[in-house]
């Protein structure tokens, strides 16, 4: 429950409201009287809006401008007529005509209110990461109006105001970086330099959507950077699904892929390149395919002349064979990303030891059916000395390569101000 973003929303919104209510009222005579309700909801709606800001924009990527008419809309709605109904839904279970039509009200009544809040939905503003820091500048506004700190210590208050707005500058910037997306079962894996980005898979796709526009295009606009090519480890959907999503958005992208697609760069053994600095490696398969499976993936290895990532897509037993059996010294890495998200099928003994990283990130859905990764790899990897991160319990996993040292930072790290990684994070991951 506490790795749920619905829980701290709920959490903040209460303390939120709390601290709008006893920090910043309305007048006393505002508060009195139905002639105020209007003004009442509005204020309301106003502070939550504004102390939510540091989870909205860290969590959802920006704001809403039309969060007010929204809730004024649809809280009530819901309140006083889904709840209801649900909640008398439960008990007339015995009775399945009667509770069947009051589920049939229930929803009937969402319906009504998302035909209104769909139009509402232009009013989202995607907000560039660089503008985090501001989020924050509700909170201590309130605080620093009630205590007039704003009078009696304008330098100080002023100088609070500066290092907000700054922090991001204060920030000691990688290298280059590699993002693990927390995109369920499926894989996203975001190489960045300089600004721009390389993705290695699209995660998954179903119908009316896929993780490209729910997650992967977001992330990139939340960045601030600039998608130049993807590769494509295989041809199942939870790898490729975005790809159409990406395309659209992006269409003199670059593909690379194990198969046989008009207008994909060939992403077979031997094929090498340069991309800012950093030198891409293919290991894997020998040959292109009509359809690539599991162990048609393409593994590629990422190189800057002092740190290695593997990237290995949903290779098995079968394929790890081959490459540790020809290219025992190729696959030595720092960071693995593990085969087929930790299946029993993968992930083998000899494998793990030709490749030797010191992290193994797995992208994995939580509560996912096939239990993945499973209790025997994860065993297999600890008892290696291997550390294991997986997007199920750490969402988003964020590597950030330096000069001479890097760090593995899960999401509930990436949002902590930058003495904190420099004090803990950064001593703790590097060589």
């Amino acid at each position: 429950m506490v790795l749920s973003n619905s829980f701290w929303l709920s959490c903040v919104a209460v303390a939120g409201l709390i601290f709008w209510f006893q920090w910043a009222p309305l007048p006393y005579g505002l508060r009195q009287g139905w002639q105020w309700a209007l003004l009442r909801v509005a204020h309301l709606q106003c502070g939550i809006t504004l102390l939510l800001l540091p989870l909205q924009w860290g969590i959802f990527k920006g704001i809403s401008l039309t969060s007010l008419p929204a809730n004024i809309w649809a809280v009530p709605l819901v309140s006083f007529v889904t709840t209801p109904l649900v909640l008398l839904a439960l008990p007339l279970a015995s009775f399945p005509p009667l509770s069947y039509s009051t589920w049939w009200l229930a929803v009937r009544s969402l319906d009504v209110v998302f035909m209104v809040l769909k139009p509402l939905q232009r009013g989202w503003i995607m907000i560039d990461e660089h503008y985090l820091a501001w989020s924050l500048l509700g909170w201590c506004g309130v605080i620093i109006w009630r205590f007039g700190w704003w009078l009696v210590y304008p330098a100080s208050v002023a100088a609070l105001v500066l290092y907000l707005v700054l922090q991001r500058a204060a920030d000691p910037q990688p290298e280059w970086r590699v993002d693990m997306l927390d995109v369920g079962h499926g894989l996203a894996v975001v190489i960045e330099q300089e600004g721009h980005a390389v993705l290695f898979d699209t995660g998954s796709q179903w119908p009316g959507g896929d993780m490209a526009q729910y997650e992967i295009l977001p992330y990139l606009r939340w960045r601030g950077i600039t998608h130049e090519a993807v590769i494509l480890s295989h041809s199942h959907q939870d790898h490729i699904g975005g790809l159409g999503s990406l395309l659209q958005a992006y269409p003199a992208l670059t593909v690379y892929s194990p198969f046989t697609e008009p207008g994909h760069c060939a992403c077979i053994q031997g094929e090498s390149w340069q991309w800012r600095g950093l030198t891409f490696t293919v290991l894997w398969p020998p040959k292109p395919v009509a359809h690539a499976g599991n162990d048609d993936s393409c593994v590629v290895r990422i190189d800057d002349g002092k740190h290695r990532v593997l990237l290995t897509g949903d290779i098995e037993i079968k394929a790890e064979r081959r490459l540790y059996s020809a290219l025992r010294d190729e696959l030595v890495a720092d960071l693995l990303q593990i085969p087929h998200y930790g299946s029993k099928t993968s992930s083998s003994a000899p494998f793990l030891r030709a490749v030797n990283p010191r992290y193994a990130l797995a992208s994995t859905g939580r509560y996912n059916p096939w239990r993945l990764p499973s209790a025997a790899v994860i065993a297999r990897y600890r008892k290696a000395g291997h550390h294991l991160v997986d997007t199920a319990q750490s969402g988003q996993i964020s590597v950030r390569f330096f000069n001479e040292r890097w760090q593995v930072l899960p999401y509930r790290e990436r949002l902590l101000p930058f003495w904190y990684h420099q004090w803990f994070g950064v001593k703790r991951d590097s060589e």
